[in-house]
């Protein structure tokens, strides 16, 4: 029984030895049969070929790393890469360097895209928003559209329902503060009143900008308007019809006066640097308008030039605040130079007197808490 066990022990050895042995050349025989395999293809590529192409390798690992150092210098960490020679522009915005004065996709700022005929194109040192800075008086805080775009006016055309883009009226509807400027030389006529929203500022700085035979500028509730350098003369009487006064707004209006500026329950206006004559009424300031500087303008040829204050019975003007400084009322005026209620600083004022006896009477002086206010002594001063 023991031999027996013995002898199945050493058949089981043996079965063993003899698989290992079979086993064992297949694996080498495999082993040996895939360098074989490995050498032939590669045995074809000469080894020069082989260090060129682990150079171009390294050549090429080189540049991408390169050309990842130079991606990761965007310009929201290196601010300086906007102003190296061939940049797109000046300034960063999102981590791209652009030109906010004329990318139609940054117009001003990062991110706002245009929506208007916008000039950044003009020599901003002629036509600057800073002029705002410039107000004095009642009116100083007048902003006009200094916070906002720059408008191009292109055209003389003018359609008071459906104005188009690149005209006067266009420009003076919109909602976002505007400073508008022009194109050319231009003479405006206006088929209607213009009527003016606020935080406006029409700048004719750099050319000659006429708006006249026609009807003229209407400021009526709004506030933050600046004129300035423009001529306004021979205006005529608007007539009754429907003219628009925003981008969403169409009204029946009763007609103008033909005032080349009125200026009806308005604050924070600037009127600057005009010229302005043979009108109904030059400037117009009434119903409660306040914080308002008339300056530098030069009026001529005219009758009423300049009212302040529609109706003594009216009290809401009492809260009026008008400054008229260093105006030159020239020849060919007859009254109004101003005819005033309200309180008004006047001071500066030029005035080149007529024969007749009435147009040489200016506003009394009265006394008050702000000052002298008025040109002369009581009952009024003869030039």
């Amino acid at each position: 029984m023991r031999s027996l066990k013995l002898f199945f022990l050493l058949v089981l050895l043996a079965a063993f030895a003899a698989i290992a042995l079979s086993t064992t050349p297949s694996e080498e025989e495999s082993f040996v049969d895939d360098n074989d395999d490995a050498t032939e293809e590669t045995s074809d590529i000469p080894w020069q070929e082989s260090k060129e192409t682990k150079s171009s390798l390294r050549g090429t690992m080189r540049f991408l790393a390169q050309k990842t150092r130079a991606s990761v210098m965007t310009c929201d960490k290196y601010p300086r890469v906007c102003r190296a020679k061939g940049s797109p522009g000046p300034d960063c915005c999102k981590k791209k360097c652009v030109n906010v004065r004329t990318d139609k996709l940054n117009c001003g700022k990062c991110g706002k895209k245009c929506k208007l005929m916008l000039a950044y194109r003009v020599q901003l040192g002629k036509q600057s928003p800073s002029l705002a800075d410039c107000a004095v008086g009642f009116g100083q805080a007048a902003l006009g559209g200094k916070y906002g775009d720059m408008y191009l006016v292109t055209t003389p055309e003018d359609d008071p329902i459906n104005p188009e883009p690149g005209t006067l009226r266009y420009g003076v509807i919109q909602t976002e503060p505007l400073w508008i400027i022009f194109d050319k030389d231009m003479v405006i006529t206006l088929k209607n009143e213009l009527i003016m929203n606020s935080f406006k500022t029409i700048d004719g700085r750099g050319a000659k900008v006429e708006i006249a035979n026609g009807p003229c500028l209407t400021i009526e509730g709004v506030s933050h308007v600046i004129v300035h350098g423009i001529s306004i003369h021979d205006c005529k009487p608007g007539k009754p019809g429907l003219v628009r006064s925003t981008p969403t707004h169409v009204g029946k209006r009763q007609g103008s006066d033909g005032d080349a500026i009125a200026v009806f329950a308005s604050s924070n206006i600037w009127i600057d640097h005009c010229y302005l004559a043979s009108c109904n009424g030059l400037i117009d300031v009434i119903h409660a308008s306040t914080a308002v500087t008339i300056s530098n303008n030069y009026f001529s040829q005219h009758d009423k030039v300049m009212l302040l204050g529609h109706n003594d019975e009216y009290t809401a003007d009492k809260v009026m605040k008008v400054t008229v400084v260093f105006n030159h009322f020239a020849t060919g005026l007859v009254q109004r130079l101003p005819s005033a209620d309200p309180t008004i600083f006047s001071e500066g004022n030029y005035f080149i007197a007529p024969d007749d006896a009435m147009p040489k009477r200016l506003p009394r002086e009265r006394q008050t808490e702000v000052g002298r206010i008025g040109n002369g002594g009581l009952p009024g001063m003869y030039l």
